[in-house]
This record gives structure tokens, C-alpha cells and sequence, in this order.
């Protein structure tokens, strides 16, 4: 494994006056929680509704105006579910229970309120568990430096590995995340990092010799592919049709049909570009920090999430909804539990006491993280290491 060691301590670290001062942020957002969070969360849920809705009666003939429309209802449904999994407006009053963590998206209200490629059950525990609590460490399941060891280590023209990197990114939500999780819950969250992100794919997606890829058939990939591409086309074909929409464009139904399925699978290569562009970038990077250890409490939880993250440029709803409030990483890590609308607030305080304690925050524009996360999986540059003999002392 090729380990950038960072040459210094870390930093002198007041971590218990920072902890302090920043939980009083938090006590200072939830006290003032209330009805400008609901309307915020269901302006949110109507724009999905709205793209969901546009998209498909856009759907009669191949365009990418439909496909994009549909991609980012796709999109909207992962932002929500991703808030509310991680029980964003639990602590909301007056928010509907059936947008509480321990109901949204669970057992059957699955085809209700995020039906994706992903298991929800699964999501919540390998990404809201084990990713957020240990983030950029051993037991990290989504360490892209960790699954790009062999990308990184082959020995082949760089032109091939960037060519591989823009395929992952047009499937990654089927052939990495999916199976990734669902390894991740069945597992307990003890299989090792796979170094190798061909072989995970292979392992946990597409083997047949394999229990786990047969669950993840049936429980995931079939009921998305049904619906997806077989029901919804089917259902916008027979509204086309009885419209008269073949007519009016002078072509057979089985043409509209055609042009369904293709905006439906154009929009599931966007919805994956997209998502892959505002994810994956998050903790990858030379100017980011791994560790060699797990942290001891809540005031080395808040310093490591802060040095493994990095936000996007951030200001409005528009900006925020393209990005997932993705934008807003350091404080989502911090504090996972929080409405969406609360990161734009709390982002420049968070911002101003990480100066205060001289702790590295790190804000750049999505694109320019994505040129970083790119030069990892190629193995053009390395994450920063803190081992064990650079830990900083602190008290128990």
C-alpha cells in the first residue's frame, strides 16, 4: 500500500474547548428547529416530485431533457433518504413519523419513499454506521483509496485507468454500491477493505457461485429492473397511447415504447455520473488525512471527521439540491442528524471556530475534488497518514 505520511504532528489541538464550542452550536440549531425545516424538507420533496413527473411525460421521444429529468427525481429521492436515514428530522416538531429514521424507506415502505438499486436496511447500517463512525479508517467500507490499491499499483497506461475510473462512474451504483453494502450488513461490518474493486464487483455482484449475489439479485437488482425498465415504460406506453401520442408523431407504439426504456436507461448513466461526482470526492485526496486508529471519544471524533472531509461551494437551494448538501460535508460528518436547510447556517461558524483552533478546512469546488479523487484511484498522489506514534496526546 503507498502511504503519504504526513512528517508532523498533527496540531496542538485545544479538542476539548473546540468540542465545546462547537456541541453549543448544535444545542443553539435544535432549539430553533421547527416549521421552517418542514417547509424546507417538502419544497425539497415536491421538486423531486416535479423532475419525476416532467421527465416521464417528457418520455414519448429520445431526449435528454427527459432523461434528465428522471435522473434528478432519482437523485432527489437518494438526497432525501440520505437526511432523513440519518435521522435528520427526527428531532423536528411536528414532522410526520412516516419521515422519522426508524419508518422511512423500511420493509415496505421501501417502493414508497426510496426504491433504488440499494437495500435501504443495508445503506443505513454500511454508510450511516460504519462509514460515518469510522470514516478514513481500517474499518472505513467506503475507502476509495483503499479499494483502488490494484487500479493504483497495475501497471498499464494511465489513459486505461482514467478510461476505468469514467466507467465506474457510470455504474458505481449498481456494480460497487449496492453490493458494497449489502456485504457490509450481512457481514457486520467485519470484512476487511477490499483492495481490489474489480474483485469486490465480481465477488459481491455478479458471481453466481455466490449466496450473498443471488440475495442482492432478488432483493435488489430484479426489483429495480422490473420496475424500472419493464413496468414504467409499460405504464407510459399505455398513457401514450391512449393520448394518441404515435399518432400525433406519425410512428408506431412499439416506437414510444423504445423511447421510454432509452430516456429511462439514459437517465440511470446521468443519475450515476451525478451522484458519483458529489460522493465520491468527499474524503479522497493528498490534502486529506487516514488514520491508523480508531478515536477515543467525541472530541477526536469531531478533529478526524473535520481533517478527512471537505466541503464544495455552498450558498443557495440551488447550488445545495445539485450538490446533495453534499456540499456541506465537515458539518454533515460532525453532525449527521440535521436538517438539510441547518448546514448553510451552521457552515460559516463551523468554518470560523475550525480557524480559531487552527484545525486544517478544506473548501474547494466539486470539480476540483473530483480531479483529486481521480488522482487516487490512478495513483498519481496519496492520502495523508497519521499513525499511531503521530497521535496527539489528550486526556480520557
Amino acid at each position: 500500500m503507498n502511504k503519504a505520511v504526513d512528517p508532523k504532528v498533527l496540531i496542538d489541538v485545544e479538542y476539548e474547548a473546540f468540542a465545546q464550542e462547537l456541541f453549543k452550536l448544535r444545542r443553539e440549531m435544535e432549539a430553533d428547529y421547527g416549521e421552517k425545516d418542514i417547509k424546507h424538507f417538502f419544497k425539497i420533496v415536491n421538486i423531486n416530485r416535479a423532475f419525476t413527473i416532467l421527465g416521464y411525460l417528457l418520455s414519448f421521444i429520445p431526449n435528454p431533457i427527459s432523461a434528465y429529468f428522471i435522473a434528478q427525481g432519482i437523485f432527489g429521492r437518494w438526497l432525501v433518504m440520505h437526511h432523513v436515514g440519518h435521522g435528520g428530522y427526527d428531532k423536528v416538531p411536528g414532522m410526520p413519523e412516516r419521515y422519522h429514521s426508524k419508518r422511512f424507506a423500511l420493509k415496505g415502505r421501501r417502493y414508497l419513499d426510496w426504491f433504488d438499486w440499494i437495500l435501504p436496511e443495508a445503506w443505513n447500517y454500511e454508510h450511516g454506521h460504519l462509514h460515518h463512525y469510522h470514516t478514513s479508517e481500517e474499518h472505513d467500507p467506503d475507502l476509495v483509496e483503499d479499494h483502488a490499491e490494484f487500479l493504483r499499483n497495475l501497471k498499464i497506461p494511465k489513459i486505461f485507468k482514467y478510461a476505468v475510473v469514467v466507467f465506474l462512474s457510470l455504474t458505481w451504483k449498481y456494480l460497487y454500491y449496492a453490493p458494497n453494502t449489502l456485504r457490509a450488513m450481512e457481514e457486520k461490518g467485519k470484512n476487511p477493505v477490499t483492495p481490489n474493486v474489480f474483485k469486490l464487483i465480481w465477488d459481491n455482484g455478479l458471481s453466481p457461485f455466490s449466496p450473498r449475489v443471488r440475495r442482492l439479485w432478488l432483493k435488489c437488482y430484479l426489483p429495480y429492473i422490473l420496475f424500472f425498465f419493464v413496468a414504467m415504460p409499460a405504464i407510459m406506453t399505455g398513457i401514450f397511447y391512449l393520448v394518441g401520442a404515435h399518432a400525433m408523431l406519425g410512428v408506431p407504439i412499439a416506437w414510444v415504447a423504445a423511447s421510454v426504456l432509452f430516456n429511462c436507461l439514459l437517465a440511470e448513466c446521468i443519475v450515476n455520473v451525478h451522484t458519483f461526482v458529489v460522493i465520491a470526492p468527499n474524503h479522497a485526496g493528498d490534502d486529506l488525512y487516514r488514520f491508523s486508529w480508531h478515536f477515543r471519544n467525541v472530541r477526536e471524533f469531531c478533529v478526524n471527521q473535520i481533517i478527512s472531509s471537505v466541503n464544495y461551494r455552498t450558498g443557495t437551494d440551488l447550488i445545495d439540491y445539485s450538490q446533495g448538501w453534499l456540499n456541506y460535508q465537515i458539518e454533515h460528518h460532525v453532525f449527521p442528524n440535521m436538517p438539510m436547510i441547518r448546514y448553510r447556517e451552521i457552515q460559516p461558524r463551523v468554518e470560523d471556530l475550525c480557524k480559531k483552533y487552527e484545525i486544517p478546512y478544506i473548501q474547494q469546488n466539486v470539480f476540483s475534488r473530483v480531479r483529486k479523487l481521480t488522482d487516487i484511484m490512478v495513483g498519481n498522489s496519496s492520502m495523508m497518514w497519521l499513525e499511531q506514534d503521530k497521535r496527539p496526546e489528550m486526556p480520557a
